[in-house]
């Protein structure tokens, strides 16, 4: 399986298995800590091939420079099943996060593992400051 993309976003929708993505970003800009950000999604598409047939478990993840995850555990487990006459299959999937509360300015990491193993990396930093880029 591969992840043909992995987003950081302001909001995602998947209509007919196409996924919309509305204002990808990679940071924050807040004018004091701690900071609260109101709304994000996390959108990521990933194709499966006929070896990839059964079950999965994934882990989304949001590290901060400590190693510490600042997320509820979020951790769907995916059932593939492969339609016949088909090369690979494409899923869409979205997390959308509510009231993410960042305590210190730095770097952090979105993790997106499949079955333990890291499949991808979203950079997201958090800094002070007054005015967005």
């Amino acid at each position: 399986m591969d992840i043909q993309a992995a987003v950081l976003c302001d909001s995602a929708t998947d209509y007919r298995g196409k996924l919309c993505i509305l204002g990808t970003f990679d940071t924050i800009v807040t004018p004091s800590l701690p900071s609260v950000h109101p709304h994000c999604s996390i959108a990521i598409r990933i194709v499966f091939r006929d070896a990839d047939e059964g079950s999965h478990r994934l882990k989304l993840h949001l590290i901060n420079e400590d190693g510490v995850n600042i997320l509820p555990n979020i951790e769907p487990e995916l059932h593939v099943k492969m339609p016949e006459n088909v090369y690979f299959y494409s899923r869409n999937m979205i997390f959308n996060l509510q009231q993410i509360r960042f305590e210190q300015a730095g770097l952090y990491s979105i993790d997106i593992m499949i079955d333990d193993r890291m499949a991808s990396r979203i950079p997201l930093q958090v800094v002070v400051g007054t005015k967005e880029r």
